[in-house]
């Protein structure tokens, strides 16, 4: 039995560290573990040119411990006033990929786009400037069911961004069904994926059965069984298509256990740890590091870290709350339960 795991230092491929005081909170917890990390822009104005991105990296930089060598991703928001300059400037600032969010999919997406179609000249620039695409791939239309709007829009939208722009990399982000599996599997090597670790670890089951469990509530929503198997064989399979990006999304609990319910799961306490008790559950303890280390920094064509990590197959117990800088708590992910690997300090 393995009780002692070492890897490649990892980094997070999709996360959202919110802004102002809560950065004091999120940045550290994923600066533990993860070296790097590409850094959502939906904020309260949404980050849409290098100018913001470049200050909201500094705000960042401002939250993470001297102690720890970590190195935040920046990604630029994308609108339907996006220019072509827009993104020329910010590739020359160092952002390196653009996130492409339906109107109204998640949390504060209300100013994202509203007719993919009139992208196209934008995605033509990112592709010559060797920019990435990051989509959550969502449907929208208020007809269309919230479980089938994943697999609706990989056929109405993803599939035509692919095939209009075949030298374009695209990260079809936080996959939750057996279509995006299929489709990211079969598409061609400029096409990839990242899956979240409750996406990997539950299913709607653990959403509703018993009563609604807010702080499973994450978009896009979870899925039968049958899809969370699917992903499962996915990541046991090794494929270097679908690597680790958590969608770590933090919400203080009140605004969690409300009617609003805001979407989003807080896993950056304890991201790795899990990912390596599904991969241990798996029996492929021995695929984390590719999936965790190596794939995501290939597919951004960054070179792969060269410090390292261990974990020990030490059980611990995720805590119930957590204080914010402000006072107020916030649930972690899984929080109250009991993960058998923790991260070596």
């Amino acid at each position: 039995m393995t009780e002692q795991l070492t890897l490649i230092a990892p980094d997070d491929w999709h996360l959202h560290f919110r802004d102002g005081d809560m950065l004091k909170e999120t940045v550290p917890a994923t600066a533990r573990c993860f070296k790097r990390a590409v850094v959502m822009p939906n904020l309260v104005p949404p980050v849409t040119n290098a100018k913001l991105a470049m200050e909201y990296r500094d705000r960042i930089s401002n939250a993470t411990p001297a102690s720890v060598d970590f190195t935040p991703i920046m990604t630029i928001y994308l609108t339907n006033q996006t220019t072509a300059e827009d993104i020329k400037e910010a590739k020359a600032a160092g952002v390196l990929a653009a996130k492409l969010y339906p109107a109204g999919a998640t949390t504060n997406s209300s100013a994202a786009v509203s007719s993919l179609n009139s992208l196209q000249p934008v995605f033509e620039v990112m592709a010559e400037q060797g920019m990435l695409l990051l989509i959550h791939g969502e449907v929208t239309e208020s007809h269309i069911d919230i479980f089938d709007r994943e697999k609706v829009f990989i056929d109405q939208h993803l599939k035509p961004i692919v095939a209009n722009n075949p030298d374009l990399k695209v990260v079809l982000e936080h996959i939750t069904t057996k279509d995006a599996v299929d489709f990211v599997l079969q598409a061609s090597s400029n096409v990839a994926a990242t899956v979240t670790p409750q996406h990997l670890m539950l299913n709607r089951n653990d959403l509703l059965v018993g009563g609604v469990r807010p702080h499973n509530f994450c978009l896009p929503v979870l899925k039968r069984n049958t899809h969370q198997q699917a992903l499962r064989e996915a990541v046991a399979s090794g494929t270097p298509k679908i690597f680790l990006g958590t969608d770590s999304a933090p919400h203080e609990k009140r605004n969690k256990e409300n009617a609003c319910g805001c979407a989003g799961c807080y896993s950056a306490w304890s991201a790795i740890e899990l990912y390596a008790q599904v991969f241990e559950e798996l029996g492929c303890l021995d695929k984390l590091e590719n999936f965790a280390s190596v794939f995501g920094a290939d597919f951004y064509g960054l070179p792969v870290n060269t410090s390292t990590i261990t974990l020990v197959k030490q059980p611990w117990q995720i805590p119930s709350e957590i204080e914010l800088p402000n006072g107020e708590p916030i649930v972690p992910f899984f929080a109250n339960e009991t993960v058998a690997w923790r991260l070596k300090l």
